[in-house]
């Protein structure tokens, strides 16, 4: 073999290995997401692209406040962007637009504006699932309105082994950390 064949082989295995590991880390680490909607507001502006973690949840479960990406429990296809507010085990009431978890008052500084005068639940998180909400409560449809009126119906929650990740950097159009 010539030098500039060895040349050219040691070139093309280099930008061979540089895309290998640019699919593996895509493919077993990161999620890039995009939100077409303002479910998220102010936190994620609408049609703003985002990148979290798969490995997030490897080796403990999600937390209440986290942003996750995860298949939607009504759509077929389709990943929805929401934040943790039960865990399970957990019930989840609103009451006059407030949230209570177990009776307790959530504090929720991260809302867009102050959420419609409503009355739902309680809801009784199924141990392998999470309850979750958009920031901007009066524009999301999330946990609340999935499924029936039946707050004892399965869709109103998201199954753990259905978060894609754990959503870190919002990066278009503007860079900001979400933590």
């Amino acid at each position: 073999m010539s030098d500039r064949a060895k040349k050219i082989l040691k070139e093309l295995s280099f930008y061979a290995a540089v895309i290998l590991v640019a699919v593996v880390i895509r493919v077993f680490f990161l999620v890039n997401a995009y939100t077409p909607t303002g479910s998220m507001e102010n936190t994620v502006p609408v049609d703003s692209r985002h990148l979290g973690l798969k490995c997030a949840y490897w080796f403990s479960g999600p937390e209440r406040g986290d942003i996750i990406v995860f298949d939607s429990p009504e759509k077929e296809d389709t990943e929805y962007l929401k934040r943790v507010i039960g865990l399970p085990g957990e019930t989840v009431e609103i009451k006059a637009g407030k949230v209570y978890v177990d009776g307790t008052p959530l504090e929720e500084d991260y809302l867009k504006e102050t959420p419609d005068a409503e009355d739902l639940g309680p809801f009784h998180v199924p141990e392998d699932c999470v309850f979750v909400m958009g920031d901007n409560r009066n524009n999301s449809r999330d946990s609340r309105y999935w499924g029936s009126s039946d707050p004892e119906d399965p869709l109103h929650y998201v199954p753990i082994d259905t978060i894609l990740g754990k959503q870190y950097l919002l990066y278009w159009p503007n860079i900001k950390w979400l933590y």
